[in-house]
């Protein structure tokens, strides 16, 4: 039995020093012999560097024309009002208010426009009340809000409109939809607010 646990010893020191020598790559000052030497010693070019495998030099290749990024739909309107209101008779809410969808708005809501327009999208954010930002964002749960097209307010999300930044960088085509959807619950809300004040009937 001793002579087994020595023989096992031995063995055992024998693979731990052959590892360590393994280990060990030619300069003895780096990390160890790369098993998959195509991937660490790639033929790679920086962006802006100089490529000579192409006529003009250059690494960052221009896009064929008429490609678009996976999963990118390309926006073919412009930021004056005449292509605000083609945006609101061409384009058409893709989702269904469903609780998930109006959720997923809310979020957006709260990431991106809540410090401007407030919690109810009646203008009146931190940055406004807190005297950050001079100019009073639009009342977005009221009219005239109220009354332009889903497609307008995705315009407006994607391209700005007037004080307003434009977000199309910043939030996902199908998240700006969503946000639209929620927007369109928080001015139902409003209305709602605004009937039981007056005694009307909600619409």
């Amino acid at each position: 039995m001793h002579i087994v646990n020595r023989i096992s010893i031995k063995i055992l020191i024998i693979m731990l020093t052959a590892s360590i020598l393994w280990s060990c790559d030619r300069q003895k000052n780096m990390r160890g012999y790369d098993f998959i030497p195509d991937m660490v010693y790639s033929q790679a070019y920086e962006t802006y560097s100089t490529n000579p495998n192409f006529k003009d030099s250059v690494t960052m290749r221009v896009p064929v024309n008429g490609t678009v990024p996976i999963g990118y739909l390309p926006f073919r309107y412009t930021l004056d009002s005449l292509s605000r209101v083609k945006a609101g008779n061409e384009l058409v809410i893709p989702f269904l208010p469903t609780d998930d969808v109006l959720a997923r708005g809310k979020l957006i809501f709260t990431t991106f426009c809540i410090g401007c327009h407030g919690v109810l999208g009646k203008g009146d954010g931190q940055l406004y009340s807190s005297g950050l930002y001079p100019l009073k964002p639009r009342d977005i749960s009221a009219s005239p809000t109220a009354k332009l097209k889903d497609g307008q307010i995705y315009h407006t999300i994607t391209l700005g409109f007037g004080s307003m930044m434009p977000h199309g960088a910043q939030i996902r085509p199908e998240d700006r939809w969503k946000l639209v959807l929620y927007v369109r619950e928080l001015q139902k809300q409003a209305q709602v607010a605004r009937d039981t004040i007056t005694g009307g009937k909600a619409k």
